[in-house]
């Protein structure tokens, strides 16, 4: 992924008004990120708990999304995946998350919802081989978090697409 300021951020955002985008509080450590290494950037508002964002590249430049996660958790004596990197974790670590639809159906409310990693960390998790792979060979190892990586990226857009959509 290519480095962002905090400018760079706030006009990545398609889905919330300027002055919602000017409100946004970015990463703590945007200046010690390592952006070569970043698939997505998802982070938590620490000013408003329920507030969060994902940004990442497609085809056409950088597109942020800013999202609401529910109010409510799950039960943590479940397990929930994350619709996203598809990682199976405690329910209590998954969060249902909207996001305002862009144009005249953002503005009446309409929304599209997944549910996400809460602390939308995904991108790290993909980066993890999976259990399925541990037995294999370093090759085959790379290969299998690779596949995470293009799985994670085709679902980003497909949600991207669904909250651009007009």
């Amino acid at each position: 992924m290519l480095a962002l300021t905090e400018a760079a951020l706030r006009r990545s955002l398609v889905n919330c008004s300027r002055s919602e985008a000017a409100a946004m509080a970015p990463p703590r450590d945007l200046a010690e990120l390592d952006w070569a290494s970043l698939e997505v950037l998802g982070w938590r508002d620490p000013r408003a708990e329920l507030r969060g964002y994902l940004v990442h590249e497609q085809d056409d430049g950088v597109v942020g999304l800013a999202l609401r996660a529910a109010d409510t958790a799950m039960s943590s004596r479940r397990s929930a995946m994350c619709l996203l990197c598809q990682t199976v974790r405690p329910a209590a670590e998954v969060s249902l998350f909207t996001a305002r639809r862009v144009g005249e159906a953002g503005r009446n409310r309409d929304t599209v919802g997944t549910y996400v990693c809460a602390d939308l960390r995904c991108a790290h998790q993909v980066l993890q081989v999976p259990p399925t792979a541990r037995h294999l060979d370093p090759d085959l190892q790379a290969l299998a978090v690779e596949e995470q990586v293009a799985g994670l990226h085709r679902r980003l857009r497909a949600f991207t697409a669904d909250v651009t959509r007009r």
